[in-house]
């Protein structure tokens, strides 16, 4: 059965000319994931204009641009219904469009087997196809190199790191009107760069998203292991690991650059914990988060911010449970629990679950931001340690100004934080009306 399998794939492979097998070989629709794909309009059914691939570093987004460059100059079926004649490469760097674009690993010269790989002009910036087509390429540090030259297609790339970005993205817009598509790919790791996020916006554009993890099969394990162990859940890692735009206001409290100043591995010994918990005003599903979190102090009055256990809108006795979990898990002291809401009957909750805990009750009667304030002080003045990354807390916390959160919803997160610093480290004549009953 074996040999007559063997015997089979001979006649077959006799068919085929060498060119043919290389060519099956290395089909790139084969091997490519549904991200690396073009998708065939935007969600209202019509032609997009920009194909946004946004995603972490070794996610796949070269490889992906450097074989749609290939399948548009060649005309294949799927992704276009003609050769597109003319297209443009556009770098961050003249340097950096040669290096990674067109003569990197995963750039445009090695996306093309040995048979249709385009002619390489170095000296006039040009990859010609041997059915005419030609990709020219520029640098978005000189737009005005833009001005003049049109194209059916241009390939944009990292365009977050562009110094000049919009200028050179207005000058790339007017010279793409050739064909009945005129077209752009835009591969990037993401930073919240204005032009960047409003082009995901367009409803003309289609925005694919990818982590690294999702190209683990061409990456080594080890790399994978050690850039989560080193930046998951960091601002770094979000950005360059999860291809996630990490947002930050110019009015917040915090900065992301305060919190990674403050992130640490490990806690020192502590000498007290608290768990403090913000409960939600309501149970169904539209309610508020429970924000719970658990902070400690050291012998040098350095707090540590040990756990974010924010619960999404639970019943009480659910809230409750994670509460008193917490609390055994870190051995802590106490759980502070602001009863603004709830009164009595939040700390009876509590005392269902576990009437062992003990509870501190506190209360504010001013707003959100004053209670904040001297909170983050603490933070600029290099006295809070964040053991780990907290992704969703640390957005809040840069996403909080004078006016609340950014999306206008409720900082469950930030208040159990605010609490159980204050409770820990914050003299009564620092904390603004916040009193424990």
């Amino acid at each position: 059965m074996y040999c007559a399998r063997i015997g089979k794939t001979a006649e077959l492979l006799e068919v085929f000319s060498p060119r043919k097998i290389e060519a099956l070989l290395s089909m790139f629709e084969t091997q490519a994931r549904d991200e690396q794909l073009p998708p065939p309009t935007t969600a209202v059914g019509a032609p997009w204009r920009a194909w946004l691939f946004v995603g972490g570093r070794g996610a796949g987004k070269t490889r992906a641009g450097a074989e749609w460059v290939r399948a548009l100059a060649g005309g294949f079926c799927d992704y276009t219904d003609a050769p597109v004649g003319r297209i443009a490469l556009v770098g961050e760097t003249w340097a950096d469009a040669r290096d990674v674009m067109v003569e990197g690993v995963s750039g445009v010269l090695s996306a093309h087997g040995k048979w249709d790989r385009p002619t390489w002009e170095v000296s006039r910036r040009r990859l010609t196809w041997r059915n005419g087509a030609v990709a020219q390429v520029f640098s978005a540090e000189d737009p005005e190199s833009l001005r003049g030259p049109q194209f059916g297609a241009a390939w944009c790339d990292e365009i977050a790191k562009w110094r000049r970005a919009q200028e050179t993205w207005d000058m790339l817009q007017f010279g793409l009107r050739l064909g009945d598509w005129p077209r752009a790919m835009v591969t990037t790791t993401p930073r919240p760069l204005a032009l960047l996020k409003k082009l995901m916006a367009d409803p003309a554009n289609v925005v694919t998203r990818a982590s690294t993890r999702r190209n683990a099969r061409h990456l080594p394990p080890a790399f994978l292991q050690a850039i989560d162990e080193r930046y998951g859940g960091t601002r770094l890692g979000r950005q360059e690991i999860d291809g996630a735009i990490v947002e930050e206001r110019a009015d917040a409290l915090w900065t992301r650059d305060m919190i990674e100043r403050a992130r640490i591995d490990r806690a020192p010994p502590l000498q007290r914990i608290v768990v403090a918990v913000d409960p939600p005003a309501a149970s169904h599903r539209r309610a508020d988060k429970c924000g719970i979190v658990a902070v400690g102090i050291d012998a040098n009055g350095v707090l540590h911010v040990l756990a974010d256990a924010t619960l999404p809108a639970a019943r009480p006795a659910e809230w409750a449970a994670r509460c008193v979990a917490l609390y055994h898990e870190r051995e802590a002291d106490a759980l502070v629990v602001e009863v603004n809401q709830g009164g009595d009957m939040v700390a009876a909750v509590i005392a269902e679950a576990d009437a062992s805990v003990p509870v501190t009750k506190v209360r504010a009667s001013r707003g959100k931001y004053l209670r904040a304030s001297p909170v983050a002080l603490l933070y600029e003045q290099g006295r809070v340690r964040h053991v780990g990354a907290f992704p969703d807390l640390e957005d809040e916390m840069c996403s909080f100004g004078p006016d609340g959160l950014a999306n206008g919803a409720s900082p469950d997160r930030l208040d159990a934080l605010v609490w159980a610093i204050a409770h820990l480290a914050l003299s009564e004549k620092t904390q603004p009306r916040m009193r424990r009953l």
